[in-house]
């Protein structure tokens, strides 16, 4: 167990909400909180720290992560606050003229990430934390469904590469003048793929409710965004190739998406879910 600071949230003011937690922002000090939600916060907590403070010390564009905290309750991570920050969600969001400035800067970061080496002696293979879920948590998922999985995950190239592990342009946040990504709990290393069908899903399947809650903008805006995105970082406008390469991401979306589903909502795919996404795996 890690030490965590004791916090007055008295001091504070809740800034912001997300799927799995809220932000406060103290009313003195350049800190901002971020506190999870009950369910598994301690976990989530942790591993977001200490993910976050090797990534941070990696060199990678993120604000400082300073310290574990609880509010007696909740546990959480304390960051340097960034000053008149804004998502990259919240600009468009806010000035849709903008979609696609940002989608491209977005495309760019996202690139740069992925031909950067990551520590893999402080950080966890994308392969190694899924090939867990499906040994440690089968029961999510149908026999065949874990079975395809497991074997994906044992054919599917080995890489050292960063990945975000939640990847999607509203865990960008810019002050205009710096670019930083935001909430690393599942950075790891591996294909850039594995990041890019998780995009996808989040781009293309997204539905209103959500996609306004969790981005602030619509599931319209949202496809817009990546096309825009995909062809930038590609680097081609050739609908062939861009058509090939989504189909390519299928089968990673559908390996990775009961572990998100699980590691965010602890939740279970529909039985139509559990019958339809084995066939994209292959």
């Amino acid at each position: 167990m890690e030490t965590y600071k004791q916090i007055d949230l008295n001091n504070y003011v809740q800034t912001g909400e997300g799927g799995t937690s809220l932000t406060y922002t103290h009313k003195t000090h350049p800190t901002m909180a971020k506190l999870f939600n009950l369910v598994n916060e301690a976990e989530l907590a942790e591993r977001e720290f200490l993910t976050a403070r090797t990534v941070f010390e990696m060199g990678v564009p993120t604000p400082e992560p300073l310290q574990l905290v609880t509010d007696g309750e909740r546990r959480g991570v304390e960051y340097e606050l960034i000053s008149n920050k804004r998502s990259f969600t919240r600009i468009i969001s806010q000035e849709p003229e903008r979609l696609e400035e940002i989608s491209l800067v977005f495309a760019r970061m996202a690139h740069e990430l992925h031909t950067m080496k990551a520590d893999t002696s402080r950080l966890t293979s994308v392969k190694e934390r899924l090939r867990r879920f499906y040994l440690e948590k089968g029961d999510k998922v149908t026999e065949e469904y874990k079975a395809r999985a497991l074997d994906f995950i044992d054919k599917t190239p080995d890489a050292d590469t960063c990945l975000h592990g939640d990847l999607h342009i509203g865990n960008v946040i810019t002050d205009g003048r710096r670019n930083l990504w935001i909430d690393l709990g599942q950075f790891c290393y591996g294909e850039p793929e594995w990041d890019l069908g998780w995009l996808w899903t989040l781009c293309n399947n997204m539905d209103g409710q959500r996609s306004n809650f969790i981005l602030h903008v619509t599931p319209e805006t949202l496809k817009a965004h990546w096309n825009i995105f995909l062809a930038a970082y590609l680097g081609t406008n050739d609908q062939a190739t861009i058509g090939q390469f989504t189909r390519r991401l299928m089968a990673y979306y559908a390996v990775r998406l009961p572990y998100m589903l699980d590691m965010q909502v602890q939740g279970r795919l529909p039985e139509d879910a559990l019958r339809i996404l084995p066939k994209m795996i292959g």
